[in-house]
């Protein structure tokens, strides 16, 4: 777990494809997740995967599809999730009378 996080150009994305046991736990079917290289995982058919905690793992390699991005499409998957974004303040609407 948590190994040097890759530089970017060596990242891959892969979508899931069976959760197998990790159902809605650690992953969820058909979200694109983040894979890091690591050759001895692959070797004995794993994958080392960045899950919903936001730390990698190694997951059985069948449970993916590793994708392959047009290009130019990969730096879109580097962005921060919305979600880790700062929310816009809405301001105060006028009061129902």
């Amino acid at each position: 777990m948590s190994k040097k996080v890759p530089p970017p150009k060596a990242r891959r994305y892969a979508l899931c494809i069976d959760a197998g046991e990790y159902e809605d736990v650690d992953l969820v079917r058909r979200k694109v997740y983040e894979v890091w290289p690591d050759p001895d995982a692959e070797l004995h058919g794993q994958m080392r995967v960045v899950d919903e905690s936001g730390e990698d793992y190694l997951f059985p390699a069948e449970y993916f599809q590793v994708l392959t991005l047009p290009e130019g499409a990969e730096r879109l998957f580097r962005r921060p999730p919305m979600s880790s974004l700062p929310r816009p303040r809405r301001t105060a609407s006028k009061t129902r009378r």
